[in-house]
């Protein structure tokens, strides 16, 4: 098994690789080592010292690290965590649980809005984010203003701000008049 990976643009984050299927649809994004219960590769991949947060695309996995911690002092350790899941047949997510399909909920007299909101996210953002091994979701609207989450790569990532303001938030305006303004938001 030969598992490739990639920088992002978050110092922090590194994107593996692992040239198969890690989720059939949808993320899973275990931002603390306490919400990896379930999943068996998340546990593996938290029991390496040094890792803050684990990220689950349909190809990929990233992974963060603390600051103090060196990528060639994990990395290797992080290739053999991937590399053992995959050959030991368990599943990356147990049981019933089922990925994310990434977008709250909203119900409201804005749904239409909100309708177009998520559309242009599907088709023109996260795509692209889950490039850099992350993933934006719409998390709400109110008043004209869009609240995203931002997940594995873009979390704490230097340029996320830049992205959502300069990028996305100019993409919306473009599309959507009702948009005046895109936030962050953690969950």
């Amino acid at each position: 098994m030969f598992i490739q990976t990639e920088s992002t643009p978050n110092p922090a984050t590194l994107k593996f690789l692992p040239g198969q299927t890690v989720l059939d649809a949808g993320t899973a994004d275990f931002p603390a080592a306490e919400a990896a219960g379930q999943s068996p590769l998340a546990q593996r991949l938290f029991a390496v010292n040094g890792v803050t947060g684990v990220f689950f695309g349909t190809d990929f996995v990233t992974v963060t690290k603390a600051d103090a911690v060196e990528w060639d002092h994990i990395k290797p350790a992080l290739l053999g965590a991937i590399m053992e899941h995959f050959q030991s047949g368990e599943p990356v997510m147990a049981g019933d649980t089922q990925p994310a399909s990434g977008h709250a909920e909203h119900t409201g007299e804005d749904g239409e809005i909100v309708g177009q909101i998520k559309e242009l996210l599907d088709i023109r953002v996260r795509p692209a984010v889950a490039q850099d091994g992350g993933d934006i979701t719409f998390h709400g609207f109110e008043r004209g203003v869009v609240y995203l989450h931002m997940q594995g790569a873009c979390a704490g990532c230097p340029s996320s701000t830049l992205t959502l303001k300069m990028g996305i938030e100019n993409l919306l305006r473009h599309y959507i008049p009702e948009v005046t303004e895109v936030r962050p938001v953690a969950v």
